[in-house]
Formats: C-alpha cells, sequence, structure tokens
C-alpha cells in the first residue's frame, strides 16, 4: 500500500529535524512539518527540579553551559565526517511545508492534524506528546530514539549506555510513540560503534544514522510492520542530562567522552 500522507512533528531548532527532513523527503515524501515553539527555560528547570532537585538541575546547567560548547567546537570536523559519510544534508526546510505551533500538545496543532489527515506522523525532539494528542487523528506517531528501550529512556541513551560499561545497548529505537517516556512499542533497534574522536556530541549523529534506514524500512512496509511490546522490566530506566561532576567523573575514570 502506498503511504497517503507523512507529516513531521518536531522541537525548536533542531539540526536532526533538517536532516531527518532531508533524508526522508525524497523517497517518502513529507507533506507538512509542524514545529512547536521552545518552552521556557525557567519552566523547563523548575519542572526538572521538582523530580530532581535545584543542586543536581545546577549541575546540569554547569554541564551544558561550561562542558557541551566546547565538545560542540572541537567535534565539527568529526560531525562533518559523519554527515558526509552518511550523505545527510541540512538544506534548510522549504518554508512552504513549515507550519508553527506553541505547542505540540495544544488545540493549534490537534486542529492542523485533523485538517492534515495524516497517515504517520514522524515525531522528532518534542516534550512528551499527551494522549489526547496521540488519539486525536487515526495517525501511528513514530519516533527515533537515541537510546536502546527500555534500558535507555529519556535522553542521551548512547553516552549513558557507555557510562555503563553497557556497549551493547548503546543505539537506536524505533518505536511508536505514546503518552510515556519512550516507552512505545518497538519495531527496530540498532546498536552503534563509537571511534576515539566520538564524544557526547556526536553519540546522537551516529545513532541518527544507525536508525535512519531502519526508519525508512519502517515507511516502505507501512502498514504491515508489527511493533513489540517494551517490557517495563527492572532494567528499564529514565535517564537525564548529565551534571558536570558526573561527565568529569565519567570521562576520567571511565574515558567516557
Amino acid at each position: 500500500m502506498t503511504i497517503k500522507k507523512i507529516v513531521l512533528l518536531a522541537g525548536s531548532n533542531s539540526h536532526s529535524t533538517t536532516l531527518l527532513f532531508n533524508a526522508i523527503d525524497p523517497e517518502f515524501e513529507i507533506h507538512a512539518v509542524i514545529i512547536e515553539q521552545a518552552q521556557p527555560r525557567l519552566r523547563v528547570l523548575k519542572n526538572r527540579a521538582k523530580k530532581l532537585g535545584w543542586i543536581i538541575v545546577a549541575q546540569q546547567v554547569l554541564f551544558q553551559l561550561c562542558v557541551l560548547p566546547l565538545l560542540k567546537v572541537t567535534s565539527q570536523k568529526r560531525l562533518r565526517t559523519i554527515i558526509h559519510t552518511a550523505k545527510l544534508h541540512d538544506t534548510p526546510i522549504p518554508t512552504d511545508k513549515v507550519l508553527q505551533v506553541v505547542s505540540a500538545n495544544n488545540m493549534q496543532c490537534i486542529d492542523l492534524l485533523n485538517k492534515l489527515q495524516p497517515d504517520i506522523v514522524l515525531v522528532n525532539g518534542t516534550r512528551i506528546l499527551s494522549k489526547k494528542l496521540l488519539e486525536s487523528v487515526p495517525a501511528i506517531f513514530i519516533n527515533m530514539h537515541a537510546g536502546i528501550t527500555p534500558m535507555y529512556r529519556g535522553v542521551h541513551g548512547g553516552y549513558w549506555a557507555l557510562t555503563q560499561n553497557d556497549s551493547a545497548n548503546c543505539g537506536v529505537t524505533i518505536h511508536q510513540v505514546d503518552a510515556g517516556v519512550d516507552t512505545g512499542a518497538t519495531l527496530f533497534q540498532s546498536s552503534i560503534q563509537i571511534t576515539p574522536q566520538d564524544n557526547f556530541y556526536t553519540y546522537p549523529y551516529l545513532q541518527f544514522v544507525a536508525g535512519l534506514p531502519f526508519l525508512k524500512k519502517a515507511l516502505t512496509d507501512w502498514p504491515n510492520y508489527k511493533f513489540k511490546a517494551t517490557h517495563q522490566n527492572n532494567r528499564s530506566r529514565q535517564w537525564y542530562h548529565p551534571t558536570l561532576l558526573q561527565y568529569l567523573y565519567f570521562r576520567i575514570i571511565k574515558g567516557v567522552k
């Protein structure tokens, strides 16, 4: 059966969204790209502090301010190699395809999806989607998660797997989106191979490259693919951003960059 319509639902200012659009659109045609606004930074931090506490959140901010920019600058050559080798492109998404919403979960977005009536919604870098949104249209929502679920739900799954001496589960998951945090049924999973030139900044790009062929296979086989339920076993865990102290510890003690 031919896919009738694909919509990409994405977070704001995401390089991976641009790469994803350019990788998928030529073969499958993405009808529209709905991009939600970034959440106010203070609100994000307050919500995170309710779960983790302000001390942890402050340490996470220090990592993002002190370490991440340095990794980004020093990793540009490696990043260009990854992008070139995988034949990815970061040409800007055509403006006539982009639709802006305040939040993926508000009525504005729901109304757009009802108007577009997609068969598949590709999700990339959004906030956690509500059950109301997911049930608003008879479409399947699919995400390429940078981690192996259910062990590495949340963010930076590849990095955290390496810190746990679990390189076999340093990889990517193609899964159906539900209202949980990366708890949806899985379709494909694949591990990645890192090099001495890779680090926290480049791991997600390696995961993206590894997951892309499986995502295309899912789109090609639609609607005949079968998802496998994700069992929330005792290894199921949601991970967060590393703190400055955590990053320094794992880099110095375990050599995880």
